[in-house]
């Protein structure tokens, strides 16, 4: 969705303007994209919860 091409935009642009620094930010690219799956995962178990408990 829109976390994720927000997440890897700005990755793509930081890393165009400082390729050095690129393979640094990777790891950080990888982690947001958890974290944004995460939240979604779970935002949609509190709304099953909430609409089946």
């Amino acid at each position: 969705g829109i976390g994720l091409g927000n997440i890897f935009g700005s990755y793509l642009a930081g890393a165009l303007r400082n390729p050095s620094a690129a393979d640094g930010q990777f790891g950080r690219l990888i982690f947001g994209f958890a974290v944004t799956e995460a939240l979604g995962i779970f935002s949609l178990l509190i709304a099953l919860l909430a609409l089946f408990g």
